[in-house]
């Protein structure tokens, strides 16, 4: 996981007197455990597996993770990451989960049931406010055991750790607005067939293509898709090269510029929301994903076929997510 705990922050203070004095002071800064916004009030969890519970605190920080009665135990590494596997937990709740270092979070009104990411592009980020007899849906929207945590559209190379403003949501008439219309739908009925707890990781983006959701190593490291990466990697070296002396160009060049701009941190460039919507929350427990993409790469149909429906993306869903 690409963050950083730093742990030491350096004061510089200088004055001037007959000759200049320079004056060094250094403080230094216990880190706060923390863990990713995936983990909040409201939160569902897998039943039936190991779920992992991850975040950073400070390098050899003893961590404690207690729920329902068992506690799982760990050291922050040099790079102040730690994480714990949690036992299987059975359907139930409320629970509290307590994470406790050199301070304590607790987060309440925690879940044990079925969790399933919907992801995709439009007619997946689709709301419920948007879909039809949406005053209906929304008056009978009562369904406290349905919870979903909606992402931001974030598009970029470097990784994401956290989106601290976006929070589990319990299903309400005041909430249910706000959900996926295709995501609240599918919990609602697994939530009244099985009659357990469902919770909805809903990281959906309109528009977005199937490349941009997939770490770029892999993609580079798949001949099938090398004409593509060479394109992304000409577009990116244009960009770097105009960025660098944008006070000297052209009007064209301005325009061609600010394309590129938006390119870079669009839906269609390569490990772009893998790295800054994905990543964050890759490794919660699921049940599975439900996936609604496809429009924005129909021009390459046939490489779809592989790109959209080979172990890749399934891992990043099936395997990432589950371990």
């Amino acid at each position: 996981m690409a963050i950083n705990s730093l742990t030491t922050i350096f004061r510089r203070t200088g004055w001037l007197a007959a000759t200049l004095l320079a004056v060094l002071s250094t403080s230094t800064v216990n880190a706060d455990v923390k863990l990713p916004n995936v983990f909040g009030d409201h939160m569902v969890l897998q039943q039936g597996q190991k779920n992992k519970v991850w975040g950073v605190a400070e390098a050899g920080e003893a961590i404690t993770v207690s729920i329902n009665g068992q506690n799982q135990k760990a050291t922050a590494a040099a790079d102040g990451n730690w994480s714990v596997m949690l036992d299987p937990l059975a359907v139930g709740g409320p629970f509290e989960l307590s994470v406790k270092g050199k301070n304590e979070i607790k987060f309440t009104d925690v879940l044990v049931g079925e969790v399933w990411v919907c992801s995709g592009q439009s007619n997946m980020q689709w709301s419920v406010n948007a879909s039809n007899d949406a005053d209906i849906e929304r008056l009978a929207a009562k369904f406290p055991m349905i919870r979903m945590i909606n992402f931001p559209q974030v598009g970029t190379q470097e990784v994401k750790w956290s989106h601290d403003n976006h929070k589990w949501m319990v299903c309400s008439p005041e909430t249910a607005g706000n959900f996926s219309a295709v995501g609240y739908f599918f919990a609602r009925q697994l939530h009244q067939t099985l009659g357990v707890p469902v919770g909805m990781v809903n990281n959906a983006w309109g528009g977005s293509a199937c490349e941009a959701w997939i770490r770029r190593d892999l993609l580079n490291a798949d001949p099938l898709y090398k004409p593509m990466m060479d394109q992304w990697a000409q577009m990116e070296a244009t960009f770097a090269d105009l960025g660098g002396k944008e006070k000297d160009l052209t009007d064209e060049q301005k325009k061609q510029l600010q394309g590129l701009r938006g390119a870079m941190g669009g839906n269609h460039r390569p490990a772009n929301i893998y790295n800054g919507v994905l990543k964050s929350h890759l490794g919660y427990g699921i049940k599975g994903a439900i996936w609604y993409q496809g429009e924005s790469n129909a021009g390459r149909a046939y490489q779809y076929r592989d790109l959209g429906c080979n172990p890749v993306l399934l891992h990043l869903f099936y395997g990432a997510c589950c371990r």
